[in-house]
């Protein structure tokens, strides 16, 4: 079963088409890395498929409902440039509340579980304004896995994490593919990409300059897709 498709997408911005003519699918269970240079559109895309943005042409499927359906929504776990959590709420006041959005049956027992997980116990009560930058990132790795979601959309996941939420994030999308969850995942960290990667897109100025199964080049040389496709 297709867990994304796209047909025929199109975004505008002003007169400005920021993606144009995009058509690719995922796999349940696959995990794409989606390439490109600083403006080639990955976060617009990213966007589009979470249900947060709009497109001007095409269709967007998710699990074969519209990306902005309700249920949608409910499968998807999004992790973005943003933290994405409250600084005015505790740790577990935060992942509490995400759980009740997301209709968990028992929204403590998933709070206190990831919190073990991310290694923030000890500073369940506290309140997140008093964290680490690298606390809140754990927190958020926290919070958009919480729900366990059938698609994962991450936007540059690991950039400016430091070495812990690394190896976090790297261990729980590891399982969330070992339970047949999809990732699309936009990313400059090749090397760290690769690794989990099933799939490689690379977005060259709106266009999808090459879709399909990542490239046995790329293991050992993961600048190749770019010299192969004309990005320098």
């Amino acid at each position: 079963m297709n867990a994304v498709a796209v047909e025929d997408l199109w975004k505008y911005y002003g007169d400005f088409p920021a993606l144009r003519e995009i058509q690719f699918t995922v796999s349940s269970g696959q995990c794409l890395a989606l390439l490109g240079r600083n403006g080639a559109g990955k976060t617009t895309l990213l966007r589009i498929l979470a249900g947060l943005s709009r497109q001007q042409r095409g269709q967007v499927r998710i699990f074969g409902r519209d990306a902005r359906h309700p249920a949608t929504r409910a499968a998807i776990g999004v992790l973005g440039h943003g933290i994405g959590v409250y600084d005015e709420l505790s740790a577990i006041e935060n992942l509490r509340l995400f759980g009740r959005l997301y209709d968990l049956p028992n929204p403590e027992s998933a709070a206190k579980q990831w919190l073990e997980r991310t290694g923030l116990a000890g500073v369940a009560a506290s309140l997140v304004r008093e964290f680490s930058r690298g606390m809140r990132q754990r927190l958020a790795v926290a919070r958009a896995f919480l729900h366990q979601p059938s698609l994962l959309l991450l936007d540059e996941p690991f950039t400016s994490l430091d070495d812990r939420a690394v190896a976090l994030l790297q261990s729980v999308l590891q399982e969330a593919l070992q339970r047949g969850s999809t990732v699309i995942m936009s990313t400059h960290q090749l090397r760290e990409a690769m690794e989990p990667a099933t799939h490689v897109g690379l977005l060259n100025r709106g266009r999808l300059a090459f879709h399909g199964p990542r490239p046995e080049e790329m293991l050992g040389d993961p600048g190749w897709l770019y010299r192969a496709y004309g990005e320098g």
